[in-house]
């Protein structure tokens, strides 16, 4: 058994991890994550803030709503994804895993709720809403009562509830403005890019790099909702 083999056999032994889950990160390796974690927490926080109070002012009352979902998906996957990846190894770290990987789900619906209020109402902007937000409480679902089970039909579902707007893009397209687009497919491409990290569980400063890539993804697409605001 290798080094890393029996790091993760102790990780997974005496702290009640779930099999495939890994914890095989020095403290090099955890100082860089949570300087990440933390100017992700601490931007998301005045992002959020900024946003909100700019729609109050410059957005109709459904776009104020939409904003606001938007907002505290943000805020949510970041809060709890700092939580849990700052936490010591123990069981509860297991436990805040599900809440950390079901955020994600909640996150992406959240994103995809104030572009898709900018659609006239119609069976397709309906349909898509409804299926984004399905797929999340189905994932949420398999994450809290099924940990560590399912993670690959999870990223999986992370892709194609991120990509699913390309099925109606047209319509989209008629929706939303040119610089909108363009932002929220440089953030689509640069999530779908982190994965590679994500899964690359050998490379050293795996997580941090991981985490990196949603902070500038999701930066593109905070990007693209303030655009909406400020049009």
């Amino acid at each position: 058994m290798t080094p890393f083999q029996l790091k993760e056999f102790a990780s997974r032994t005496l702290h009640g991890a779930p099999p495939g889950v890994r914890w095989n990160y020095d403290r090099h390796e955890l100082l860089a994550d949570g300087i990440v974690h933390a100017i992700g927490v601490g931007l998301g926080l005045v992002a959020a803030i900024v946003l909100i109070v700019l729609a109050c002012h410059f957005a109709t009352v459904a776009d104020i709503v939409a904003v606001s979902i938007y907002a505290a998906g943000l805020i949510t996957m970041l809060a709890l994804s700092a939580t849990y990846n700052l936490f010591p190894v123990s069981r509860w770290k297991w436990i805040l895993r599900r809440f950390d990987h079901s955020a994600i789900y909640a996150l992406i619906a959240a994103t995809y709720t104030p572009f898709i209020a900018q659609m006239e109402m119609s069976v397709t902007s309906v349909a898509l809403m409804m299926g984004v937000w399905t797929i999340a409480a189905v994932g949420i679902v398999l994450k809290l009562f099924f940990p560590g089970r399912f993670d690959r039909l999870a990223i999986g579902l992370y892709l194609a509830m991120g990509w699913s707007g390309v099925m109606v893009y047209e319509v989209i397209a008629d929706a939303l403005p040119k610089l909108t687009l363009w932002l929220i497919a440089i953030g689509g491409v640069l999530y779908s890019a982190g994965v590679i990290f994500h899964v690359w569980e050998r490379l050293k400063y795996q997580n941090a790099i991981w985490h990196g890539f949603v902070l500038v993804a999701a930066s593109f697409h905070y990007a693209a909702v303030l655009d909406l605001i400020l049009v």
